[in-house]
């Protein structure tokens, strides 16, 4: 168990510390669940309220959320910003391998790095470069030639296909598939003829990617995912599509293939991208949006119909459907009133 002074977590935190510093943190909770000992934070400040039947030791805020807490606090710009660093400091999640088990099957051309640690059952083939300090879970297979950078973690039960590169200080979780073939296929008389998916997937560094998450190797040019991206779990990364550094894709997302997608952008979950064409930086697409078209403007995106009562849903679809006779009804009434204005 992790334990700090609440003016040590200040300093580390670049915080101004309210209250006693010598208190004693040893855990991070809600408002409503927090202990003694444990440290919460505030947000939002519709939640002020809240603060008056909060147990915690600590509360991270703003400073003119003060007058609403009687104890101790750190007080910052940005809560939210400051918990994420803080639960950093106080993660408790185990690691997903310690040492290298005897079960782990490593060919002996594979270079490991220093202070590598793999699970049991993991598969490591030839040519494969293991940075320092990277962490393979049990269950993992790892490909031919395939170069993973340093500080790198795997969740139990990856699979990273051959030749693929995995930058520095990447997350990936559990059952996620990187480089397996891309969806290409010649139809030669409705007959599918597989087209061999010669490129690699190119992963920069400080990516994290959610679990069962599928990326797809290039055809002949490469599947790449710029530095800082981050993917939720079961989304579809096909063949070719390029992902701009800082870009947030949401879960359940899928995108076509050959697709590039620009930097700073945030993909909604459960969104559908058709391939073969360009979303520029600084696009935000929201939840089960369907994108159709090139995206050239920064900006905000939405498709979709929120949720109705059947009945109303109903009568919107009926709308939907006859709207191409409507639009024709319009336009000759609008040519009959010219008719009769002129």
């Amino acid at each position: 168990m992790f334990a700090f002074r609440l003016e040590q977590l200040a300093k580390q935190l670049d915080a101004t510390l309210h209250g006693d510093g010598n208190l004693t943190i040893t855990g991070i909770a809600s408002m409503k669940s927090a202990a003694p000992g444990q440290i919460t934070f505030l947000s939002d400040k519709k939640l002020q309220n809240q603060l008056s039947q909060c147990n915690a030791s600590a509360v991270v805020m703003t400073e003119d959320s003060l007058n609403h807490w009687h104890g101790a606090a750190l007080i910052v710009k940005n809560p939210y910003l400051t918990y994420a660093k803080l639960a950093q400091l106080l993660d408790t999640t185990p690691k997903p391998a310690d040492d290298i088990a005897t079960s782990a099957v490593i060919d002996s051309t594979a270079r490991l790095g220093r202070n590598i640690s793999i699970g049991a059952n993991a598969v490591i083939e030839s040519g494969v470069v293991l940075g320092d300090n990277c962490i393979i879970g049990a269950g993992c297979f790892i490909g031919k030639n395939t170069v993973i950078g340093a500080n790198t973690k795997l969740w139990a039960n990856v699979t990273v296909y051959h030749n693929c590169v995995i930058g520095d200080n990447c997350l990936i979780q559990s059952s996620t598939v990187i480089g397996a073939d891309g969806f290409g296929y010649a139809n030669d008389k409705g007959k599918w003829i597989k087209i061999p998916q010669l490129g690699r997937v190119v992963i920069g560094n400080d990516v994290e990617i959610g679990a069962s998450t599928t990326i797809d190797r290039g055809a002949l040019d490469d599947t790449i995912i710029g530095n800082g991206v981050i993917i939720d779990n079961q989304c579809q990364i096909a063949h070719n599509d390029i992902i701009g550094d800082h870009t947030a894709v949401a879960g359940g997302v899928i995108m076509a293939g050959s697709l590039t997608i620009g930097r700073h952008c945030l993909i909604g979950g459960a969104s559908v991208i058709n391939g073969h064409m360009e979303i520029c930086d600084q696009v935000t697409v929201t939840g089960m949006g369907m994108v159709m078209r090139p995206i050239t403007e920064p900006g905000v995106y939405s498709s979709g119909i929120p949720l109705q009562e059947n009945k109303v849903w109903r009568k919107t679809a009926s709308l939907v459907l006859h709207i191409d006779q409507m639009n024709k009804r319009l336009k000759a009434l609008e040519k009959k009133l010219l008719n009769v204005s002129t």
